[in-house]
């Protein structure tokens, strides 16, 4: 594969950055390190040097080599589309539409942790981004008080994931639907707190959790 070099690109990147997104493409992917640093023709200490250190600075050369191996461009490796909404790909020729199952959906949901939940309100449904996860089958997060996200408990929601592929122009989405409740048994809540990955972006005191509890499950992923 052939990744062209944009005419903005430099030879280094921000700090950390290249990094998080080595990991990220690769794992998107479903590749191992080790299959990753074979595909890129260098040594996988070198490969794990670069994701692991946010002072690691590759030249141009090695960077295309990696865009080739993950089968991405330089530019999105780079960081040189974060500011650029995703979707403005072309459609693929031969691209398929396909269903997913119940079990497939859940997969998908378990590897996310920012999903858009559609909250009923008296001016019609309104939808947010949350952090979320998933614990014991259940769609977890934590949120403040009197917030929108807040007001989902004891009402029916939908709740929707999704992973763009712009170089390829794939993807798929995951569409959940059940009943919200806040989490109110102190057991509970702790369960949640040591089981529950990550932290709020948004900051500041969230003591509020909201549990969905899926009544309905639908996918689909595009594919070419």
């Amino acid at each position: 594969m052939t990744v062209p070099t944009p005419s903005h690109a430099h030879e280094t990147v921000a700090p950390g950055d290249l990094g998080r997104r080595l990991a990220r493409r690769r794992e998107d992917l479903g590749l191992t390190r080790e299959e990753t640093a074979a595909r890129a023709g260098m040594a996988l200490g070198y490969l794990q040097y670069l994701e692991e250190q946010p002072t690691a600075a590759p030249g141009t050369s090695t960077l295309l080599r990696l865009a080739g191996a993950l089968r991405t461009t330089l530019t999105e490796l780079t960081g040189g589309e974060v500011e650029v909404p995703p979707g403005p790909a072309r459609a693929a020729r031969h691209a398929e539409l396909i269903e997913l199952t119940p079990q497939q959906c859940r997969a998908l949901l378990a590897t996310h942790g920012v999903g858009r939940i559609a909250v009923p309100t008296a001016e019609g449904p309104l939808v947010v981004p949350v952090n979320y996860s998933v614990v014991d089958g259940a769609i977890v997060f934590r949120t403040a008080h009197g917030t929108l996200p807040a007001q989902a408990a004891g009402c029916r929601v939908a709740f929707e994931v999704d992973r763009i592929d712009d170089v390829f122009s794939q993807g798929w989405s995951v569409l959940v639907r059940g009943l919200a409740r806040t989490v109110t048994d102190p057991e509970a809540v702790r369960r949640l707190t040591e089981q529950a990955r990550g932290e709020p972006w948004a900051g500041g005191r969230r003591d509020t959790w909201v549990r969905i509890e899926p009544l309905a499950l639908s996918g689909r992923r595009i594919t070419v």
